[in-house]
C-alpha cells in the first residue's frame, strides 16, 4: 500500500513558537519522503540539540535525537553500517556550525551518501537568544545586549570548500520549494548540505518573514521584491558534467560567488552538484569487495551468546 503524507506525521505534542520556520521545514522533509515513497523501517532521521532536535521525534521514522554539535558522527555511522538506509541529519546553525562545525569539515572530506540540513535563523532559539555563528558582525537582534562581536560563517561556502557534492538553499516559507529541493538532495548519491533560511519570530527581530520577503523594499509602484529569488529562474548550472578540474573549479567558485550575495537579494536553490566523487561506501567497496553485500549493521553477531561473525573475508582483503 502507498504511504501518504500522513503516514510521516506523529502525535507527538509540537511546542515550536508560533510562526517559527521549523514548522515549515518539518511538513517538507514529511512531504519530500512521501512523494518518494521511502519506507519508514528504511530511513532514520537524526537530530542534534537546539530547537530543531525536536524533528526527529515529529516524522513517523526511526529517529535518533543526538547530541550538541554531534549529529553528523552518529548519521555517517548510521549509513555505514547500513548502506540501504535513507539518512537524513538535522540541526541548528548554532549545532551544526558552532560546537558541530569540525564535524562538518570532516564530513564533507569523507562524502558519506547522506543528507544534512541546516535550520538557520542567525540565533540560539533554545538558549534564549544568543548570537549564533550565522549573524552577521555588528548586527544587533532584540534578544542581545550589544551589537554580535563576531564575524559569521557563510554555511554554503564551507560547504563547498569541505567537500559536499550537493549544496542547496532554501527558505522556510516556500514549503513546495523547499521539499523539492529536499528531494533532490536525498536522492543525490554522495553528502548533501541544505541550508534553509527560516525566521525566529522570538529572538531575531532583524531577519523577519517580513523582511525576507521584501517589505521594506518598494518600486516606484510601491510594489513588494521578495529578497528571496531562485537561481532556477537564472537558468543558473550548478551541475558539474565532465569532471575536469578546471570544470569543478569553474562551478566551485561561481557558487561560491552567489553564496555571498545578501542583503537585498538572497540565492536560493542549488549551488554545487557533483555526481561524479565516488560516495564513501563505494570507497570502502573498493578496499573491501563485500561490503555492500555484508555491511556491519546486517551480520549477525552471535547465536546463542556465542560469537559466529566471520571476518576473514575482510581480514584477507587488508593484507599486505
Amino acid at each position: 500500500m502507498a504511504l501518504k503524507l500522513a503516514d510521516y506525521k506523529t502525535d507527538v505534542h509540537n511546542d515550536w513558537c508560533a510562526g517559527c520556520g521549523d514548522f515549515g521545514i518539518v511538513n517538507a522533509i514529511q512531504m519530500a519522503l512521501a512523494e518518494m515513497g521511502v519506507e519508514r523501517d528504511k530511513a532514520v532521521m537524526f537530530s542534534g540539540i537546539g530547537c530543531s532536535g525536536k524533528t526527529s521525534h515529529f516524522i513517523n521514522t526511526y529517529g535518533v535525537h543526538t547530541l550538541h554539535g554531534r549529529v553528523l558522527t552518529f548519521a555517517q555511522g548510521a549509513k555505514i553500517a547500513n548502506p540501504d538506509l535513507t539518512v537524513v541529519a538535522v540541526g541548528g546553525d548554532g549545532d551544526g556550525l558552532g560546537i558541530g562545525a569540525g564535524h562538518f569539515v570532516a564530513a564533507g572530506r569523507r562524502n558519506v551518501d547522506m543528507t544534512y540540513i541546516i535550520f538557520d535563523n542567525g540565533v540560539y532559539g533554545l538558549t534564549k537568544g544568543q548570537a549564533s555563528p550565522t549573524l552577521k558582525l555588528g548586527e544587533k537582534t532584540k534578544s542581545l545586549p550589544s551589537p554580535n562581536t563576531n564575524s559569521n560563517v557563510n554555511p554554503i561556502g564551507l560547504a563547498i570548500a569541505s567537500g559536499f557534492t550537493f549544496v542547496a538553499r532554501g527558505y522556510s516559507y516556500d514549503v513546495r520549494h523547499l521539499k523539492d529541493l529536499i528531494v533532490q538532495a536525498v536522492n543525490h548519491k554522495g553528502l548533501s548540505f541544505l541550508d534553509v533560511l527560516q525566521p525566529c519570530p522570538t529572538y531575531n527581530d532583524l531577519n523577519t518573514r517580513d523582511w525576507y520577503a521584501g517589505a521594506d523594499l518598494m518600486d516606484e509602484a510601491q510594489k513588494r521584491h521578495s529578497r528571496i529569488y531562485k537561481l532556477e529562474d537564472q537558468k543558473f548550472d550548478p551541475l558539474v558534467h565532465y569532471g575536469s578540474e578546471v570544470e569543478v573549479n569553474e562551478k566551485l567558485s561561481q557558487a561560491l560567488i552567489k553564496s555571498l550575495e545578501w542583503g537585498n537579494k538572497i540565492p536560493t536553490g542549488v549551488f554545487y552538484k557533483n555526481e561524479l566523487t565516488s560516495p564513501y561506501t563505494q570507497r570502502i567497496k573498493d578496499k573491501i569487495p563485500n561490503y555492500l553485500e555484508n555491511p556491519p549493521a546486517k551480520q549477525k553477531i552471535s547465536e546463542n551468546g556465542t560469537p559466529n561473525t566471520d571476518i576473514s573475508k575482510i581480514l584477507d582483503s587488508l593484507e599486505v
